[in-house]
């Protein structure tokens, strides 16, 4: 919620500042600073005050865009009481924004292994649209482009909290234990507290504990008495109690004599071999096959189930639209079009190609599986992979190709005469202690 509201508040300034530009362009054009302090003390602020709750790198960050936008909110106020500037002028005034933003997408950057790197990303994808004071003559659709390259990871974060209770005040403010009123006595059989709203129930008390075993009352009617009488008169005994045994001579001892060993074992057979019949299985058991899906589902493509399909096509797309192929085997995907993201989990020798993705491609969990750029892509990931391929077009070099915990991965680059140059990616990497920090590097024999 937090991520989703920092971008949605970064559209609703375009959008709002737009709106009091064109009504109020001859007499009050100061009505857009107006318009873009209501922004600041209602979405940005609260985005301001969660951040802070949730502290660490979010709040770093959130400080950061509140500095971004109180940069704008004066470029604003400049340019509410003065005439269009010349392109150097307009350069200058632009800096303080720039300069920003570029802190903010340094800050992401740098903290790749955070655990909120997702809510890092989220912002840093969108605060770009701060710079639609810059895009002529309509910066609606430039600031709606930045919203859709953040929904990524706008859907990741709802997508790894959506199952979580996370409380919304910080530790220090939860209240404490109070004590029951007065003349109110507690009870085990009481009814447990209603949960207040919004947090998670309590869980259910304990049961009793069983009552303890009577050992003094009889277990099995007089048969079980007489046989516990008998146990401690053996008891009592004492060293007498193997006056009783038998005495065995050496020749009735098997370990003596081979003829008793091999009369034991035939009369005592040892357990039997595993059934070559197999076991009956429940349904439970039993493989279920899922149908095959391909279909547009809100703003996602589902891919799902596919099993040997080699001309699996998905057109007419849009740039708010994501691609998410789940478990297919021996498939090849085609997108066509300018696309959000696309994801390929948990698929075996997957094929894809497609032309532009604004945000990343991200490959979880897969194995043997080949992925073609058509046009540009500014990141790929791949993580839990056995075997991946990446063909990059001239287009998209300068991409960022992003690894872990996988292996035998290549990406194979374009040469002048059309053919592809295949290149490793190093999977294994020395760490030393320079003194002051940890420098990790890839070996010679990565790869």
């Amino acid at each position: 919620v937090l991520v989703v509201a920092a971008v949605v508040l970064v559209v609703a300034v375009a959008v709002v500042v737009l709106v009091a530009v064109a009504t109020a362009v001859a007499t009050a054009v100061v009505l857009v600073v107006v318009a873009f302090d209501v922004i600041v003390s209602g979405p940005v602020a609260q985005y301001v005050s969660l951040s802070q709750q949730i502290g660490g790198d979010v709040q770093k960050h959130a400080d950061m865009m509140k500095q971004a936008f109180s940069d704008q909110r004066k470029l604003l106020v400049t340019a509410s009481s003065s005439q269009k500037p010349s392109d150097a002028v307009l350069t200058t005034l632009l800096q303080p924004v720039s300069k920003a933003i570029q802190q903010v997408q340094a800050f992401r950057e740098q903290n790749r292994t955070s655990p909120f790197f997702n809510h890092l990303s989220a912002v840093s994808e969108s605060v770009p649209a701060l710079g639609w004071v810059a895009m002529a003559p309509k910066p609606g659709p430039y600031v709606k482009e930045m919203q859709d390259a953040a929904m990524f990871y706008t859907n990741r974060v709802l997508k790894d909290y959506k199952e979580k209770c996370v409380t919304s005040l910080p530790l220090t403010e939860a209240p404490p234990l109070s004590s029951p009123p007065q003349g109110v006595m507690a009870s085990a059989s009481a009814a447990p507290p209603s949960a207040p709203g919004g947090g998670c129930p309590p869980p259910p008390p304990p049961g009793p504990p069983p009552p303890p075993q009577d050992l003094s009352g009889p277990t099995g009617g007089d048969s079980g008495a007489s046989n516990r009488n008998a146990l401690f008169a053996s008891i009592n005994k004492g060293s007498d109690i193997t006056r009783g045994l038998k005495h065995i001579s050496d020749d009735q001892k098997t370990h003596k004599n081979p003829t008793l060993r091999n009369q034991g074992a035939a009369v005592r057979p040892g357990p039997k071999p595993f059934s070559s019949s197999p076991r009956p299985t429940g349904p439970a058991a039993s493989t279920r096959t899922l149908p095959p899906v391909l279909e547009l589902e809100g703003k996602k493509w589902k891919v799902e189930n596919q099993e040997g399909a080699q001309n699996l096509v998905i057109s007419n797309t849009e740039l708010k639209q994501v691609v998410y192929a789940f478990k297919c085997n021996q498939s090849t995907l085609q997108v066509k079009g300018k696309i959000n993201s696309i994801t390929i989990d948990s698929c075996k020798k997957m094929g894809l190609v497609f032309d532009d993705v604004v945000g990343i491609v991200e490959v979880i969990n897969c194995r043997d599986v080949k992925v073609q750029v058509m046009g540009k892509i500014p990141t790929i990931s791949i993580n839990k992979t056995d075997g991946c391929h990446v063909y990059l077009s001239k287009d998209s070099l300068s991409c960022e190709i992003i690894s872990a915990k996988s292996s035998e991965m290549n990406v194979l680059v374009p040469n002048k005469d059309g053919e592809f140059t295949e290149l490793p990616v190093p999977e294994q990497f020395k760490t030393i202690w320079d003194g002051q920090k940890l420098v990790t590097t890839a070996t010679e024999i990565a790869g």
